[in-house]
């Protein structure tokens, strides 16, 4: 059906071959982002459905605009307007919106595996927008295309995942990815936030954050995810910032030049200070436009591109 299988549902089984076409694709269609009108017709009759059972703007938007900028049609279904509220299931809502004529279903849910449930029931192509704590595949190679766009290579770079790791989908999508590339990847964030299987990835652990960041070439901070934590793992939000927020102070520790990533939504003054958060440093906006792209990339070649003439 594709250059990349029928589905993507994580950056762990992906081999370092699909992620680079990934990324070759995603720089060509960064390219039609830039143009004063951004309108192809590559996806002209193909039908894209975000499925969205969590909040998201980055996200969702962003594959919704992908598939506009490629012509497909895009339809957003969000659970709180939906017959789930009903009582509908989830396999029963999924099959539903493939027999409208979906050719991608992109969906977030927050029980961990609900894609890969999915992509067993239905004909549909299905994209992992995230699941529970499990992963989140296109914010991973958005943040490495950005690394690589910035850095050119991976290869012994020093890479720092700052913050709430036990409940981040993010930061494991993250971790298979840098991984690929070569890069040595360090985890910190406190005791509690820490998975405990976390040294079985391959990674370093600390929770000294001074020591981590020091000659570190990319930052890439962690939102505090108070959303999906149990009460009493740390006192405080500013607590928290003293220990394990990025500020000026602690940017210093690291190369002259390094890059500090987010995945948004940021908690200013808790995991990030707004001073570094608006930095030269940083490359937080710029990933939001990459995503696009990135997200470009994945429907064009799940929906069998070939060509950009």
């Amino acid at each position: 059906m594709s250059l990349l299988g029928k589905d993507v549902l994580g950056l762990e089984q992906m081999s370092r071959e699909q992620i680079s076409l990934i990324i070759e694709e995603a720089k060509k269609m960064k390219l039609i982002i830039k143009q004063p009108v951004k309108k192809t017709n590559q996806l002209r009759g193909k039908v894209v459905v975000n499925l969205f059972y969590e909040p998201s703007t980055r996200t969702r938007s962003s594959f919704e605009l992908a598939g506009k900028y490629l012509g497909a049609d895009v339809i957003n279904i969000t659970t709180s307007t939906s017959s789930v509220v009903k009582g509908e299931t989830l396999r029963d809502t999924a099959r539903t919106v493939q027999q409208l004529g979906t050719d991608i279903l992109v969906m977030r849910h927050g029980a961990s595996g609900a894609p890969y449930f999915l992509a067993q029931h239905l004909t549909c192509s299905v994209i992992n927008a995230g699941d529970g704590m499990h992963e989140h595949p296109t914010q991973g190679l958005l943040d490495l295309y950005t690394m690589l766009d910035k850095l050119g290579t991976l290869e012994g770079k020093k890479c720092v995942i700052l913050g709430d790791i036990a409940h981040s989908r993010v930061a494991r999508s993250n971790i298979y990815a840098m991984k690929k590339f070569g890069a040595e990847v360090t985890l910190c964030g406190p005791k509690t936030l820490m998975p405990i299987e976390a040294k079985a990835w391959g990674v370093k652990v600390t929770h000294d954050t001074d020591a981590a960041l020091e000659n570190a070439d990319v930052i890439n901070v962690l939102r505090l995810q108070l959303e999906r934590q149990k009460v009493g793992l740390f006192p405080s939000v500013r607590e928290y910032h003293s220990f394990w927020g990025l500020d000026s102070r602690r940017l210093l520790l690291a190369k002259p030049n390094a890059l500090v990533m987010h995945p948004g939504p940021m908690n200013r003054g808790v995991e990030i200070s707004t001073s570094v958060a608006d930095s030269t440093q940083s490359t937080i906006e710029e990933q939001v436009t990459n995503g696009v792209a990135v997200r470009m990339a994945l429907l064009f070649l799940l929906a069998g591109g070939e060509n950009h003439e």
